[in-house]
């Protein structure tokens, strides 16, 4: 392909308007490039393929020729994520488009095998042996989560990134957010299906912009130093229903995480969720998580009692911000939820100069990559020497003691999506967005997304069957119960 075709191409790719277009592209890209060829051949050094083969050989033969539990002992054996290094990044760096076929065969059976066993037509093996297998099998492959970092008014983009898994059927069921992601994570978290195909619809969202209300009304809240708290609340009360963490979880199924932070000494950061705080009010932890030091007054949490009044929680302490302590609580998520695997959508301004995804073996990439963390180290040390002898409720300390704190953390998972590096100015956190610069953010977030589909679908699509199927087994029991107890009192 001549560099001028190939200028073309790539140049229809970046301005593709909808994922379908952009894969189509790149689908063509890899194939007059000759990439594409790269997928049929198995043999490389980046995974095992030949345990990858043997492995999927196994399941086919046992699946089709009806061997039920010669497929449940060999899936008992194990059913690993990661396995022969097929989970490795750089699997997906080779195409712009997709990864290696046998890994696309690989997970399709062992997909296929999974709900063959599942399906009633298996009656040789009982419904309690199989939701047995099935609850230990998810347990114990783990499940992806969403991370949405603390962003300022960069939360737009994260807002693009949800639209587009939400669109390709790829949201996890556990989203943690800090300030601006901590909004997102609670926008999907907390209406339904119906609800968000509103919400995600681009003429929809372009109506809400230009009018300056809904999520516009989030800039402008991100922007002020001197904004209420009750304007705040007003713009929360607009766009999150008046729910608990467990009752939006009971509407929607979706796990919303918020990460906020103690204003008093002594005092550990929280994680805001269904489980360790399921009686918490959201728009409450919100405002908490939205509170920036220095910026925003700190904020009291509120609960619901048993008998459904609001009331405060924790009286005596006050939150903040939680990307100050805790911006991408990975190790928080996975003991909570079973967690083995993050897609991190990351645009914390402080972070984003330090990340880099073209992690290169040559010399040159290895300096690049040390140098990186050398920097981080040294601005760390200095923020924390800076900031050493200032008064304590000084404006300055507190935005250095935010940076060191930052800087302290992993801003990074399995999978990443970054803004554009135009974008990383850290001048611009709480800068107030035109309307254009708005839709533009929200389109930055989904074609920062699209490259990474294919390797959020591959590496999620054995934990998503797992979970659906444990889900649609144990409605099956329970109605199977249902419908005995009704037989008995027929009976006598």
């Amino acid at each position: 392909m001549s560099s001028r075709s190939s200028y073309l191409l790539q140049k229809e790719l970046d301005n593709a308007d909808t994922y379908d277009q952009w894969r189509d592209i790149a689908m063509r890209i890899d194939q007059i490039e000759g990439r594409d060829k790269w997928k049929t051949v198995e043999r490389t050094n980046l995974y095992d393929y030949q345990a990858i083969r043997s492995r999927y050989n196994i399941l086919r033969e046992m699946r089709e020729s009806g061997d039920d539990h010669g497929l449940l002992f060999a899936l008992n054996e194990g059913i690993h994520g990661n396995m022969g290094g097929m989970g490795s990044a750089e699997l997906f760096k080779k195409t712009r488009f997709g990864t290696k076929q046998l890994i696309n065969d690989y997970i399709d059976e062992v997909t296929n095998a999974l709900y063959h066993l599942a399906s009633p037509k298996v009656d040789s093996i009982s419904i309690d042996e199989k939701l047995e297998f099935f609850n230990r099998a998810a347990h114990c492959f783990g499940r992806s989560a969403l991370m949405l970092s603390g962003s300022g008014s960069l939360f737009y983009f994260h807002l693009g990134v949800v639209k587009a898994l939400w669109e390709e059927g790829l949201l996890p069921s556990v989203i943690s957010g800090a300030s601006g992601g901590a909004i997102v994570a609670a926008i999907v978290g907390s209406h339904s299906h119906e609800e968000l195909e509103t919400i995600f619809d681009a003429e929809h969202l372009k109506i809400q912009v230009e009018q300056g209300l809904g999520l516009r009304s989030i800039g402008n809240l991100l922007s002020r130093g001197h904004v209420s708290p009750k304007a705040i609340e007003e713009f929360l009360v607009r766009i999150i229903p008046d729910l608990t963490f467990q009752e939006a979880a009971a509407r929607t199924g979706i796990h919303i995480n918020v990460s906020v932070a103690p204003v008093q000494r002594h005092q550990t950061s929280r994680l805001l969720n269904d489980i360790a705080s399921p009686n918490v009010m959201l728009r409450e932890a919100l405002m908490a998580s939205s509170a920036f030091p220095g910026f925003f007054p700190p904020v009291t949490l509120a609960a619901k009692d048993r008998n459904g009044n609001r009331k405060p929680y924790l009286p005596n302490r006050k939150w903040i911000d939680g990307s100050v302590s805790d911006d991408l609580p990975i190790k928080r998520v996975m003991r909570l939820y079973g967690v083995n695997h993050s897609i991190v959508s990351q645009t914390n301004p402080v972070a984003l100069p330090f990340i880099s995804e073209n992690h290169s073996a040559t010399v040159f990439g290895i300096l690049k990559e040390t140098l990186q963390i050398t920097t981080k180290q040294w601005a760390l040390a200095g923020a924390k020497i800076i900031g050493h002898p200032m008064k304590l409720n000084s404006r300055l300390s507190q935005l250095l003691t935010f940076t060191s704190s930052v800087l302290a953390q992993t801003y990074t998972g399995d999978i990443n999506i970054l803004p554009p590096r135009r974008l990383h100015n850290p001048a611009q956190l709480l800068s107030q967005r035109t309307n254009a610069e708005i839709i533009e953010l929200i389109r930055h977030g989904e074609r920062a997304t699209w490259p990474k589909i294919e390797a959020i679908r591959v590496q999620t699509k054995i934990s998503n069957a797992l979970d659906t199927i444990a889900k649609n087994l144990e409605a099956e029991l329970l109605n199977q119960v249902h419908e005995s107890s009704i037989a008995e009192r027929k009976t006598a």
